[in-house]
């Protein structure tokens, strides 16, 4: 008993149990994501070691199709990289919020800077939904377990699918990119621990109509972040009465 409580104490072992989230739901439904996104990439002349340089350095998928949609737009290179980035910028909260989570007094701050690389919406999901049963001084180990072998699963996974991409129809490959968004939005909404992040939803998806129309460049930005601040008032007004 006192090996096995040795064993389970070790970062390996740690490391380990992130790999074998794998083989999850979430996992899978990114790696069905991924084919659709491999099968646009081919279909827009990426070559196989262009389409793996983006999988790898891009860590989130909605980031990727903005760079193809960009170059397939011919957009400059440095439209192309705002795209790019404010796609990406969404990230920046999640990263904020998941790293105090993995951090200890002996944690790294490079280490932290490295998985921050990986942070995107499968990987952050999946880890604060386990992170309670991990111990603290483990979670980085975990994490990069978890989010290597997401990396690694994804970067295999093209390969394959880039030499097949020409019997997949592109409307499926459209479509198996939406099953990513459509499973985290739902997600999100059964593991929402207040109503302030349910309004927070509701908010932005009724304003992302209103922002496509007259400010599409930034139109998920904008209706996200004004979305979170009416939200934000609406519950601490509803608070206030409550108290009274």
């Amino acid at each position: 008993m006192q090996l096995f409580s040795t064993i389970s104490d070790t970062n390996a072992h740690w490391f380990l149990r992130g790999v074998v989230c794998l083989a999850s739901i979430p996992a899978i439904i990114l790696m069905g994501a991924f084919v659709g996104f491999v099968g646009l990439a081919r279909d827009a002349g990426f070559t196989l070691a262009q389409t793996e340089f983006m999988v790898f350095t891009i860590w989130a998928l909605p980031s990727k199709v903005v760079l193809i949609g960009a170059v397939l737009a011919k957009s400059s290179l440095v439209a192309t990289f705002i795209a790019v980035c404010l796609s990406s910028f969404r990230l920046l909260p999640m990263v904020v919020a998941i790293v105090p989570e993995m951090k200890t007094d002996k944690t790294r701050k490079s280490t932290l800077y490295a998985l921050s690389h990986f942070v995107a919406v499968t990987g952050w999901v999946m880890a604060f939904d386990r992170f309670p049963k991990v111990p603290r001084a483990h979670r980085t180990s975990f994490f990069a377990g978890l989010v290597f072998v997401l990396l690694a699963s994804n970067m295999a996974l093209a390969v394959v699918v880039y030499q097949i991409a020409d019997d997949l129809p592109p409307l499926v490959s459209a479509a198996l990119i939406f099953i990513t968004p459509l499973y985290f939005t739902f997600s999100l909404w059964g593991s929402a621990r207040n109503s302030s992040a349910h309004y927070a939803m509701i908010a932005g998806l009724a304003l992302t109509p209103l922002f496509h129309h007259y400010l599409p460049q930034v139109d998920i930005l904008g209706a996200g972040i004004t979305g979170g601040l009416l939200a934000y008032f609406t519950a601490r007004v509803m608070r206030r009465k409550a108290a009274q």
